[in-house]
């Protein structure tokens, strides 16, 4: 019943926000809601099962109920706010509408803020439909922090002294990665400068006695973590965390959480929490797809007479994904990879067109290839200090600290480049990235979108690439269907063989550049690499074969090689590659050689360019204390073969669901749900 309530309400959804106010903004005509009661509409959501209906839409009788309930929160207006400096209507706290105008300099809302902080101010439960970087951090803050001033209001004066508590946390917010919930932090913090709010993070990656430490000492009223650090926090009676008082609890990308496999932390969350029949408390649930799983979590977490479902995409949205334009570059093996990403760049900052600098992302599906390619290219010259476009690289192999810090750089610079694993692809917001570059088959045609989703951002332009050999391009037509990916033929890096003396300069000199940077990157590297690119994900038209090849191809064509790297017995039995032509099964011996610098780098050791931001080993110092290579565990991130969580290749994980097709009612879009096969 309750995933019928969901189903029917996301097709009522459309119509009922035909007739919102919050239309007004994009000069929409629009009726006031109050025609909801004059439409067939609202009978509609009345044969609902009572129980499992959602609330009527910014319902007046529902708003004043709540307010009632309890005396907590003022009556909504029947036409939602629309500007942060008018929240002092509905009676939020002055000093959070000062932080929000003055202090944050915010102005207009965007929708999902105008219609999600008005109800959500109820005290209502509720489910979001909404797109990343729409601006939806705020939408339930204002609302949460507001219910903790409202409980404690001396919480309202930051000069009076309140003795904060960890074991006293009043809300709790969500996040499947680690980067997303240091970026909710931020903002949060921002919004409790006027006040007395103590607000902590928890996540994975960072040592979880210093954090356990500053929670101690300066307590703690609302903590933004990652599941698992939480589920471990509460689960362990000395870390003194809990929250016999929680208020709110919300969860942010639902559908990226459960996607990657955090169901069983957030079920056992759940029940280290206070029972709602123990503490009432508002849970807030926001997610851009809503796939089967999600219509789950919410029936175990939502009060089903109370809650309400705010959509803000509509059917003739665009996606992000449909407005950048993204372009296939098919290259003749993979040998020509790093080159054609230095001619992209090469053409990016010196077009005479283009007034724009080049900041891009560079996303592998796996953290080594990451590692590789980061360590390669900062011995070019193109991406050198010198060369005025710095490099930085996140994934999970590095401490939060490192990550935080490539975030920031990255995030301030006007031209960079960052090299990534998918712990960026969703939620993060990176201002004025003009290039998403993908390296390889992107797991599914999910994670390719949101990918591209970090570029044309806010309004702002830009453009996709995706670049694959031949022997990839009919997996991708099969595994990115219904996409505008059109092939590009414009560089020449693409198809260039090795060894022929016809190039034109700027080509020659991409491929001896990097023909000269791989002298400068460990030999282990690139074993982690070639292992890592084995456990990924297969299909009908691309086999471990034709993956080999070209590893091998590469390996002793274009690194100069004697021989590829070795595969043992036992990673070849499990993985099928026994009988796989081209694998050297066997051991490879552990010594290597002593790392060079390139000429002119002068990176060193410590904090600095290129250098891990130092890590304990100091210069070229990656993968923390696992190490690159370090394949079968039971690590949470990158792990392959066993069980871990984000970039899961042939274990247990479940980030190979594709749940943007998986939608549990029509395509908001408008699409069918199966697309044709690609075009390109």
């Amino acid at each position: 019943m309750f995933k019928a309530s969901i189903q029917r309400q996301v097709r009522l959804g459309n119509v009922a926000r035909q007739f919102s106010t919050v239309s007004l903004m994009r000069n929409i005509r629009s009726e006031p809601l109050a025609i909801l009661h004059q439409t067939p509409v609202l009978p509609a959501l009345r044969r609902l099962t009572p129980r499992y209906a959602f609330s009527h839409l910014y319902s007046t009788e529902s708003a004043t109920a709540q307010a009632n309930r309890e005396g907590e929160f003022a009556p909504v207006p029947s036409a939602p706010v629309t500007r942060f400096s008018e929240l002092s209507q509905l009676g939020v706290n002055p000093q959070l509408v000062a932080a929000l105008t003055r202090g944050m300099g915010y102005d207009a809302m965007t929708e999902v803020q105008s219609m999600a902080i008005n109800p959500a101010l109820k005290g209502t439960d509720m489910v979001a439909q909404a797109k990343t970087g729409t601006g939806k951090t705020l939408a339930f803050l204002v609302p949460i922090f507001q219910r903790v001033l409202v409980d404690q209001p001396e919480l309202a004066d930051r000069r009076v002294r309140r003795r904060a508590s960890s074991q006293d946390i009043r809300a709790i917010i969500l996040s499947p990665t680690r980067e997303l919930a240091e970026q909710i932090g931020v903002e949060a913090r921002k919004l409790a400068n006027n006040t007395g709010i103590v607000v902590q993070t928890a996540v994975g990656g960072t040592r979880k006695r210093e954090s356990l430490f500053k929670m101690w000492r300066e307590g703690c009223d609302v903590l933004v973590a990652t599941p698992g650090r939480l589920n471990d926090l509460l689960s362990d009676t000395e870390a003194k965390v809990a929250a016999p008082n929680l208020q709110a609890f919300v969860l942010d990308e639902a559908d990226r959480m459960l996607d990657v496999g955090f169901s069983d932390e957030i079920r056992s969350i759940q029940e280290m929490l206070p029972s709602r029949a123990e503490k009432e408390r508002q849970t807030l649930l926001f997610s851009a797809t809503i796939p089967r799983d999600v219509v789950h979590l919410a029936k175990s977490m939502v009060r089903p007479d109370n809650f309400e479902f705010v959509q803000t995409i509509k059917a003739d949205d665009s996606p992000t994904h449909e407005r950048v334009p993204q372009h296939l570059v098919t290259v003749q093996g993979f040998e020509n990879i790093f080159p054609t990403i230095l001619e992209i760049a090469h053409k990016a900052k010196s077009a005479e067109d283009s007034d724009l600098p080049f900041k891009a992302i560079i996303f592998f599906s796996n953290t080594a290839s990451v590692q590789f390619a980061y360590e390669a290219f900062r011995n070019t010259t193109a991406f050198s200090r010198r060369a005025g476009t710095p490099i930085f690289q996140i994934h999970s192999k590095l401490t939060q600290g490192q990550r935080t810090r490539s975030a920031d750089f990255f995030r301030q610079a006007k031209s960079a480049v960052l090299f990534s694993s998918d712990v960026t692809a969703r939620g993060m917001d990176f201002p004025n990235v003009t290039d998403v570059i993908q390296v390889g088959l992107p797991p599914d045609r999910e994670q390719y979108i949101h990918r591209v989703g970090r570029t044309g951002r806010a309004g702002n332009s830009g453009k996709g690439w995706l670049i694959l050999s031949n022997e990839e391009i009919p997996e991708a037509r099969e595994r990115l269907p219904g996409l505008p990916i059109k092939p590009n033929n414009t560089i020449e890096s693409a198809k260039h063989t090795l060894g022929d003396s016809s190039a034109s300069e700027d080509i020659s000199r991409f491929f001896s550049e990097l023909s000269s940077a791989y002298e400068y990157v460990p030999k282990s590297m690139f074993r982690a690499t070639y292992m890592a690119c084995l456990g990924q994900k297969f299909g009908r038209h691309f086999q471990a074969e034709d993956l080999i090849k070209l590893l091998n191809d590469w390996c002793v064509g274009a690194m100069g090689w004697t021989e590829p790297p070795a595969v043992s017995p036992k990673i070849a039995q499990n993985r099928g590659l026994s009988h796989v032509r081209g694998v050297r099964i066997g051991y490879d011996r552990e010594e290597e050689e002593p790392v060079r610098r390139a000429p002119g780098d002068d990176s060193g050791s410590g904090f600095g360019h290129g250098n891990g931001f130092g890590g304990r080993g100091g210069s070229g110092n990656f993968g923390g204390r696992g190490g690159s290579g370090n394949f079968g565990g039971r690590g949470r991130n990158d792990n392959f073969g066993g069980r871990g969580r984000n970039d899961n290749f042939g274990g247990r994980g479940r980030s190979n669901r594709n749940s943007f097709e998986d939608r549990f009612s029509s395509r908001v879009d408008g699409k069918p749900r199966f697309a044709p096969r690609a075009s390109f």
